[in-house]
């Protein structure tokens, strides 16, 4: 296939499966905003992981809550438990790299408080385990897979939120994770009446 073929075939690929992302989770997309503000109107904070290029997305995702998304605002606590590289490297160094998120999670994390746990395969051994720490610290999940949830699904709880990308191809649900992202902080800014200038909880 000739490269604007391809470049073409990507174009395409990723809308459709931005269209069927839509058609899933834009009803669980809007719980795990409600879920994400009760949080952070408690006084909690958002503690986010990933491997990879789910690692990117969980850095992203804490500099446009400490930061801004669009709207001037107060910063939002989260932190990306990807970007210590003395704990991550102590961590795997000392234990497993299975743990390196886990730790955090236990040292961290505290009742109130929400994990994001973002893997495309749902697989990620660290992942899992983060999100069994968030269990025994009685912290809720908001997981971001995709193909079929994979260990990750399974290891939810009836008060986490998954949003998986109905797709198999690991960019095409990293593009889908990044929107989603993306929906969630401007929908957290509009809860607090920034984003469309009014707050929807008056």
């Amino acid at each position: 296939m000739m490269p604007a073929s391809r470049i073409d075939a990507h174009f395409a690929e990723s809308l459709d499966a931005k269209a069927a992302a839509r058609a899933a989770l834009v009803e669980p997309t809007e719980r795990a905003v409600r879920m994400l503000d009760t949080c952070l109107a408690g006084g909690g904070k958002i503690l986010i992981c990933g491997n990879g290029g789910s690692a990117a997305d969980s850095q992203h995702f804490a500099a446009e809550l400490i930061g801004r998304f669009e709207a001037e605002r107060e910063e939002l606590a989260a932190i990306a438990l990807t970007t210590d590289s003395s704990i991550l490297t102590a961590v795997a160094n000392d234990y497993a790299y299975d743990e390196v998120f886990a730790r955090q999670v236990r040292g961290l994390g505290r009742e109130g408080d929400v994990l994001v746990a973002i893997s495309t395969s749902g697989n990620s051994a660290s992942i899992v385990r983060a999100v069994e720490a968030a269990h025994r610290r009685d912290v809720r999940v908001l997981a971001l897979t995709g193909r079929d949830g994979g260990r990750l699904a399974a290891a939810l709880g009836p008060d986490d939120i998954e949003l998986r990308v109905p797709h198999s191809r690991t960019c095409r649900i990293q593009e889908v994770h990044l929107l989603l992202i993306h929906c969630l902080c401007d929908a957290i800014d509009a809860m607090r009446g920034l984003a469309q200038g009014t707050d929807p909880r008056e």
